[in-house]
């Protein structure tokens, strides 16, 4: 055969060919051929050099492994749908920001999870995003493979559950991350989704609009009422503000501290090719937030919505029948069964239809009738492009490059807030986002009641009887019904810009807002965020020169320490008023509110630890916040910042209601076990290694930019503020000369293991306001190196 074969073609095309044999093996080298090395420094800050990103994602998986392969292990059980068979039919899981029942987490994730579509979409990655896939399995395996099953951190020591990770997995992972904002929310309402009995009546009942939009909160993706709302600030100054004239930024996510949601630090490196560092968060091989060289960029969650529900009309005889243009349209069915644990497991039929799958919400009036129906349309679903988009963020030199690479709409619900060493400063909501005009949604406005909810609620609802609803479908999207990038806003400046998770309206009050946005994207002229502000007040009063510290500008130390000061809003706008009441009203008040008066008047309106009086505030405010009409200066849209304000003491109800919860406070705060002026650093810490570190920082409705939460705590406790949520991986970074100048914080450090040395171990850091610098050129690298580098063939 060989000589056959030599015999047909002539020397050239011989040697044309083992030419080409040639570069195939140098585009596919050999495994083992390669390695990467990864270095440790202060607080275990992963450095990660290799030739290639499969290397680089090799190693950030095998170090993240390291850190929190317990976390991983259990979030791929969850994203298989195995959570009921090996933890238990009854215990509960993370399902994004919420927690159901197992067997319901698992019902959701086989039903919505597409192995083969999540391929087909991942086929239009380019290499690199495919190398890196391909390198962050093999590189989690192994660390399985060196680890062994007895190496492991006890929670999940030769645990059955803990298997190799597949490309499958790592595509439900990225699903999982991308539907946070839409579907994934709304799990519950999915679940809950199921045609009425025979014979029920034709109409819901009513519901009160106020319960609709509680009900609704209760399901959104960035309002949990149990706290633990994901938010974050970000902010960048451009060179009008700054007193070197280049970029500064600060990185300010509030996320959990527990969970595939944690950030994770890391450096990156391709030489010659690829110099980034920062933070990531969940099975990512790319920065998420982070710097290289020329630009640094932090991501804030944007109040853009994600999917659209659709009201559906439905045939009389048959409410799995639904009518769009007169025709009749058979819903389809998914029939989903789970392992027998414990007994015979039922399947649970799920119901779809061309506008998505069906989910019933009957307590906010949008339940399963005989005649209405809802589905849900997520424009992330399927969404594999942030990868692609964080990747040429890292390679970017200047805010236009960086803006350039988000062209493709991978970011799926965050905005981003950066600064470049030229002094640009960006705010840019580039996020997935339905293409529905305020016209379009006027046009396609539903039943009244459902149609009131986009105000009141900020739930869209479309009129799904009717094919000219569906989105918009613009060629210049990065895929059909998406809000094409030259439509979305985005703001470029010398001087500065904020988010706090409101919409653009006013990423900086003195530029104009971009005109012609969808209400999808976000509102303007409504009540803002106390935290967004308390930012703009900040900063403004920063560059005014009036805030207390030296000069007009915001450099770095500036700006770790505004961060830091922990001024409660809330407090500045109506403790006042309050005072004020307890003077004039004395004689009636009871002498719980007596107290109340008192620790509030001596209070320093302040969320540090040493602020005695702050969590007695805290719960009078969490009460008093709801009183109807307790403001005394109502919301003027021309000044956004300074109001709503004060307290309408005047009027005898609301003086009434307040001045009871001030009282319920005192009491609360007593229950629990604490004096009424017991300092935030008694009642807000957490344990680490036997001694406790007092956590300074505020809930989100008291407006401190330092946000830390206890969700699932609605109320002060003998154990005090069980603090899991806020304020996590912090940076800020400027340029000089050289390149970036960074210092930063990541509250509950770099493991999830408890027993690791690297768990909790910067909270000290936080605890006492200090910062980190983080080493990004090679001589801080070795300065700060922590054991001897890992290099790993691949």
């Amino acid at each position: 055969m060989t000589n056959t074969t030599s015999s047909r073609f002539a020397p050239s095309a011989i040697a044309l060919a083992f030419a080409a044999l040639l570069a195939a093996c140098a585009s596919n080298p050999a495994p083992g051929s390669r390695s990467v090395t990864i270095e440790r420094t202060t607080y275990g800050i992963a450095h990660i050099t290799a030739p290639d990103y499969e290397g680089i994602a090799y190693g950030v998986a095998y170090a993240h492994a390291q850190d929190n392969v317990c976390q991983t292990a259990e979030h791929l059980l969850t994203v298989r749908g195995e959570r009921a068979q090996f933890l238990g039919a009854q215990a509960t899981g993370e399902l994004g920001l919420g927690r159901l029942p197992n067997t319901q987490i698992d019902l959701f994730v086989r039903a919505h999870m597409d192995d083969a579509a999540l391929a087909r979409a991942a086929a239009a990655n380019n290499e690199d995003v495919k190398a890196s896939l391909r390198g962050y399995v093999a590189g989690y395996n192994r660390y399985l493979q060196d680890a062994g099953p007895n190496g492991l951190p006890e929670a999940c020591r030769n645990k059955p559950w803990v298997r190799p990770m597949s490309l499958a997995d790592l595509s439900r992972t990225t699903e999982m991350s991308m539907i946070q904002g839409g579907i994934g929310a709304l799990a519950g309402a999915v679940l809950a989704a199921a045609p009425p009995a025979p014979g029920t009546r034709n109409a819901a009942e009513p519901v009160a609009l106020q319960q609709a939009v509680a009900e609704i909160g209760r399901h959104s993706f960035n309002a949990n009422p149990e706290g633990g709302e994901l938010g974050s600030n970000g902010w960048a100054f451009g060179r009008n503000a700054t007193p070197d004239g280049r970029g500064l930024v600060l990185g300010n996510p509030h996320f959990p501290w527990a969970g595939t949601n944690r950030f994770w630090e890391m450096h990156l490196t391709i030489p010659g090719q690829l110099d980034v560092m920062g933070a990531t968060g969940g099975l990512s091989p790319v920065v998420a937030i982070g710097f290289n060289k020329d630009v640094a960029w932090t991501h804030t969650v944007s109040t853009g919505k994600r999917f659209t529900l659709y009201e559906l009309k439905l045939d009389p005889a048959d409410p799995t029948v639904y009518i769009v243009d007169g025709q009749r349209k058979k819903m389809t069915t998914r029939n989903v069964s789970l392992p027998a644990v414990g007994g015979p497991a039922p399947p649970k039929t799920f119901y779809g239809t061309e506008w998505g799958p069906v989910v019933s919400l009957p307590r906010a009036g949008l339940g399963w009738t005989a005649t209405t129906a809802y589905a849900i349309r997520d424009a992330n679903t399927q969404n594999v492009r942030s990868a692609q988009s964080w990747m040429q963020m890292a390679l970017a030199r200047n805010v236009g490059e960086l803006r350039a690479a988000m062209g493709n709409q991978g970011m799926p619900w965050i905005n981003t807030i950066a600064a470049d060493r030229e002094g640009n400063a960006m705010y840019a909501d580039l996020s997935v986002v339905p293409d529905v005009s305020a016209e379009m949604l006027k046009a396609c406005a539903p039943s009244p009641r459902a149609a009131a909810l986009l105000n009141a609620a900020g739930l869209p609802v479309l009129d799904g009887s009717r094919s000219a609803c569906a989105w918009n479908r613009d060629a210049a999207a990065a895929m059909p019904g998406v809000t094409a990038p030259a439509r979305m806003p985005v703001v470029v400046t010398p001087d500065w810009v904020q988010n706090s998770n409101d919409s653009f309206w006013l990423s900086n009050p003195h530029i104009e807002a971009p005109a012609g946005i969808s209400p999808l994207v976000g509102f303007t002229g409504t009540p803002q965020r106390l935290r967004t502000r308390s930012g703009i007040m900040e900063i403004e009063a920063r560059l005014a020169g009036n805030d207390g510290l030296r000069g007009d500008k915001m450099g770095a130390a500036e700006l770790r320490s505004v961060i830091f000061r922990d001024r409660n809003l809330a407090g500045m706008l109506v403790a006042d008023d309050l005072v004020a009441a307890c003077n004039a009203g004395a004689s009636a008040l009871t002498q719980d509110q007596a107290l109340g008066c008192r620790v509030l008047a001596a209070w320093d309106r302040t969320s540090n630890g040493a602020s005695k009086g702050a969590p007695l505030f805290r719960e009078f405010w969490r009460k008093a916040k709801d009183v109807p009409k307790v403001w005394r200066v109502p919301f003027d849209p021309t000044r956004p910042v300074a109001t709503p304000a004060g307290l309408d003491m005047a009027t005898p109800a609301t003086r009434e209601a307040v001045f009871k919860a001030l009282g319920d406070a005192v009491a609360i705060v007593r229950t629990a076990g604490f004096a009424a002026d017991v300092p935030l650093a008694e009642v807000q810490t957490r344990t680490v290694r036997g001694q406790k570190v007092a956590i300074h920082g505020g809930d989100e409705f008291e407006g401190v930019l330092n946000k830390v939460e206890s969700q699932g705590q609605s109320l002060i406790d003998p154990k005090g503020y069980n603090i899991n949520y806020g304020s996590s991986y912090m940076q800020v970074v400027g340029f000089d000369q050289r390149g970036p100048v960074a210092q930063a914080i990541l509250t509950y450090g770099q493991s999830s293991d408890p027993a690791s040395s690297r768990a909790y171990d910067q909270l000290p850091l936080f605890a006492a306001k200090q910062w980190h610098p983080l080493p990004f050129h090679r001589a801080d690298i070795e300065a700060q190196r922590v054991g001897a580098p890992l290099r790993l063939a691949y």
